[in-house]
C-alpha cells in the first residue's frame, strides 16, 4: 500500500524546481544597487559610520587631553615635592651651619674665659 505523504521521483524533481523558481523571484524583486532606496540607505549608513568615527575620534582626543592634563599635574606635583625637599634640605643645613657656628662661638667665649682666668691668676701669682 502507498503513503500518502509518499512523493514520488517526479514530484520531488518538480518541488525542487519551483522553490528555485521561488527564489528566482525573490532574488528578481529585490531591489537593485541602484535604486534609489538602496542610495538612500547606503548614504545613511556612511553617515552614521562618519559620525560614529567622529565621537571615537572626539573621545579619544578628550582621553588624551585627559592624560596630559594628569601627567602636566602630576609634574607639577613632583616639581613642587623637589623643591620643598630642597628647601627643607637647605633649611637644615643652614640650621647645621648656625649650630656649628654657634658651637665654635661658644668654644672661643669659653676659651676666651679661660684664658682671663689665666691671666687673672698669673697676675695675682706676681
Amino acid at each position: 500500500m502507498r503513503h500518502v505523504t509518499d512523493n514520488g521521483f517526479a514530484e520531488r524533481r518538480k518541488a525542487a524546481a519551483e522553490a528555485k523558481q521561488q527564489l528566482l523571484k525573490k532574488f528578481e524583486t529585490a531591489p537593485k544597487p541602484t535604486d534609489p532606496e538602496v542610495v538612500a540607505k547606503q548614504e545613511e549608513r556612511k553617515a552614521i559610520a562618519a559620525a560614529r568615527e567622529a565621537r571615537r575620534a572626539e573621545r579619544e582626543q578628550l582621553k588624551r587631553e585627559e592624560r596630559d592634563r594628569k601627567l602636566a599635574e602630576a609634574e607639577a606635583l613632583a616639581n613642587a615635592a623637589a623643591l620643598e625637599a630642597k628647601a627643607k634640605a637647605e633649611a637644615q643645613e643652614a640650621e647645621m651651619s648656625n649650630r656649628i657656628a654657634r658651637v665654635v662661638a661658644d668654644d672661643a667665649e669659653r676659651k676666651a674665659e679661660r684664658d682671663r682666668r689665666y691671666a687673672a691668676r698669673k697676675a695675682r701669682q706676681r
